[in-house]
């Protein structure tokens, strides 16, 4: 399943009816220095953006600024969309602004003669950007601290790690993954996305390293992984709120990821290495994701994973919620 649906239903669902909905829980439960902040936060860490690479510059009414490399972006943001924007000059400097109709018509337009963005790097792996649809550039900064955290879970395991990473886009995690010393397979609906993360495998010097490309419906793919007993040590996801796989496969988050995560669970060995669950869906908080993936791999909502929002900032100490993710072991 390919990212290209990615758009969030702003209506707040819940995957345990059980539960409530805990939209509210996600925004405001939370202080923000719980936030994991993805952008310039602790140096010492592997996967941060420096200054010159990516920069959050301000955020509101329901949009976000950011530089990308030496190109501002200006493209939604719904977590923005009761917040107020604080720096209103740099706005006025944006070179491209995504927006102007309905999501899926909207398009990106210029507003300088600035060039398109090239490629941005962290010092280790480098990402080809282009201004996609759907307001993408190819990478989701705040992914950088999953990055790290992937790297400490296939080092900390001390032998070799055989990695899925479904809904896989154009290869941070899996390339994290690779670059620690791991074995991935890599799965996406897309065709050309899947193109693209192997384009960012060879700018990052990664392209020999133990990956194979798959352009699968995760679905299919894993339903068919479970029926060969092909297994693994960790398992990567980070699901649409909606999607469509290659042959007109049609994802719901709310109606298809615990049957998926159930089906993951089997691909597991015994002693799992890692799992990690991100999600960008508005009306999913970290309290329902945490439970969904205890309760899917573990039996018990009390197993030993952690959710916490996924956060940007700017260097004026802003953060913009930017997702939630569940990881084990937490």
């Amino acid at each position: 399943m390919g990212l290209g649906l990615r758009r969030a239903n702003h209506k707040p669902f819940s995957l345990f009816p059980s539960l409530p909905s805990v939209t509210s829980f996600v925004i405001t439960g939370f202080p923000l220095d719980y936030c994991l902040v993805s952008v310039h936060s602790v140096p010492a860490r592997l996967f941060m953006f420096p200054y010159n690479q990516y920069e959050l510059i301000d955020f509101g009414d329901g949009r976000k600024l950011e530089r990308f490399g030496p190109v501002l972006l200006d493209r939604p943001a719904p977590a923005a969309q009761d917040l107020p924007r604080r720096i209103q000059s740099r706005w006025k400097q944006a070179d491209f602004v995504f927006g102007g109709g309905t999501q899926s018509k909207s398009q990106w337009k210029p507003k300088t003669a600035a060039s398109q963005p090239g490629t941005i790097t962290d010092g280790r792996i480098t990402w080809d950007l282009k201004l996609a649809e759907f307001g993408h550039v190819g990478v989701f900064p705040e992914q950088a601290s999953n990055w790290d955290w992937i790297v400490q879970q296939v080092r900390r395991a001390r032998r070799p790690l055989r990695v899925l990473n479904l809904f896989a886009y154009t290869g941070g995690s899996t390339l994290a993954a690779a670059w620690a010393g791991a074995e991935v397979v890599h799965v996406d609906s897309a065709k050309n996305t899947v193109a693209w993360a192997r384009r960012n495998a060879k700018l990052s010097g990664l392209a020999d390293r133990p990956i194979r490309w798959i352009v699968e419906d995760a679905t299919k793919f894993v339903r068919r992984e479970v029926r060969r007993q092909n297994f693994y040590d960790a398992v990567i996801l980070d699901p649409p709120s909606y999607g469509h796989g290659p042959k007109n496969e049609t994802w719901k988050i709310s109606r298809d990821l615990l049957p998926l995560l159930s089906q993951c669970a089997q691909l597991t060995k015994p002693v799992r290495a890692f799992v990690l669950l991100t999600c960008h869906s508005t009306g999913l908080g970290a309290a329902e994701l945490e439970a969904t993936l205890a309760d899917s791999f573990f039996g018990s909502c009390g197993a030993g994973a952690r959710a916490k929002p996924l956060c940007l900032r700017t260097s004026a100490g802003r953060q913009l919620h930017a997702g939630v993710v569940a990881r084990y072991p937490g």
